[in-house]
């Protein structure tokens, strides 16, 4: 089987998180000369293949077989690939089973390597994540089999294939103030507290500020206020609270206690509650780094340009794998379709990755 037709078997899983459709066993059985570990929890399986080839060092492929619901709006059975004009259509297309297949079949053909390969795969990485990468990691490392160095197949490329990898991203904190009033009639402003105009004086302080200065691999950790929420939509009542709920996508540079002093700093003096959590922290792999270096002498063999390093985007599951000391990066096809109807890669780009991790594991 070559990559094309290996990644039109895994479009055809209707692999909706947190369910892997049956695309694990189908893996599991097409690396046969890899050894398996199982790790299911709370309703999600997550498979862990691997292969020393002797003493060195360990190098993971990581990816999720899960998808996103396909929606309203496709021309085509999401779960049956289409080709079009050179493109694939289907539910995962880019994100991300093209980088799964590219992973599975560039593992398939290697026979050699000054280490351990490995493939650690999730249904868990589209929804809350919990029980996926981040489980599977926290099992391996009794088992002394957690990686020195990962690649995770996420579509990282922008305007064409090879233009940009991802060596790190930023974190994520969520934050939910809610601002205590005295509710009461409108025309009688004086008896009442209005957290409305009590929040409107600090706004313009707050809104779309920078909470640091960013640096060469990250921009600024900037305040976004997603959710402001009171009242009973009336014109007659002076609202007693008022919930205001803001993300903040954090560089190196600031942390959640920062992002704590900077609410305090502007509710001082009101009454009123903060709570914090963050879903994700910020990591950056060294661009000096063996994995960084390679993938960019990888790419610019196979695709002859010279990628970008960059940290924009969401999350992903290579914070897990920067959790634990991996040295990771991201590379993987365009994303200019993920979770969209008709999702579509080119089948030049699938091949081309394929190629690239190929390369990849030649080189180390």
């Amino acid at each position: 089987m070559e990559v094309i037709e290996l990644f039109k078997e895994l479009l055809r899983f209707p692999s909706i998180t947190p369910d892997d459709g049956g695309s694990l066993e189908f893996i599991r059985d097409y690396l046969d000369d890899f050894e398996a570990l199982w790790f299911e929890k709370e309703g999600v399986r997550n498979l862990f293949l691997f292969r020393s080839f002797g003493p060195g060092e360990h190098l993971c492929f990581g990816g999720h077989v899960d998808v996103v619901p396909p929606g309203e709006g496709w021309e085509s059975d999401p779960f049956e690939p289409v080709e079009r004009e050179g493109f694939i259509y289907g539910r995962g297309a880019q994100d991300m089973k093209s980088g799964v297949a590219a992973a599975v079949q560039a593992l398939k053909e290697s026979s050699t390597f000054p280490g351990t390969l490995s493939l650690l795969l999730t249904s868990d990485e589209e929804g809350e994540a919990r029980w996926g990468t981040r489980y599977v990691l926290e099992q391996l490392r009794p088992l002394g089999l957690i990686p020195d160095y990962a690649v995770v197949a996420e579509p990282t490329c922008h305007q064409q294939f090879g233009d940009l990898i991802k060596i790190g991203r930023r974190g994520s904190i969520n934050g939910v103030i809610e601002k205590i009033g005295k509710q009461g009639h409108a025309a009688y402003p004086e008896k009442a507290i209005n957290p409305i105009h009590k929040v409107a004086q600090v706004l313009p302080a707050m809104a779309g500020v920078d909470l640091d200065r960013g640096d060469a691999f990250f921009a600024p950790s900037k305040f976004v206020i997603t959710d402001i929420r009171a009242g009973m939509e009336v014109t007659n009542v002076t609202p007693g609270s008022l919930k205001l709920m803001f993300n903040v996508r954090n560089s190196t540079q600031t942390d959640i206690e920062d992002v704590e002093r900077f609410v305090r700093r502007h509710f001082d003096g009101m009454n009123y509650t903060l709570h914090l959590s963050q879903s994700a922290k910020p990591f950056l792999t060294d661009p000096n780094s063996k994995v960084v270096q390679l993938m960019d002498r990888a790419i610019k063999e196979v695709v002859g340009i010279e990628p970008k390093h960059s940290t924009a985007g969401g999350t992903s599951d290579a914070r897990f794998f920067a959790e634990h000391g991996v040295k990771v990066v991201e590379f993987g096809v365009r994303n200019d379709r993920i979770h969209a109807p008709n999702e579509r890669t080119h089948q030049e780009e699938v091949r081309g990755l394929y190629q690239v991790f190929r390369k990849l594991i030649e080189l180390f």
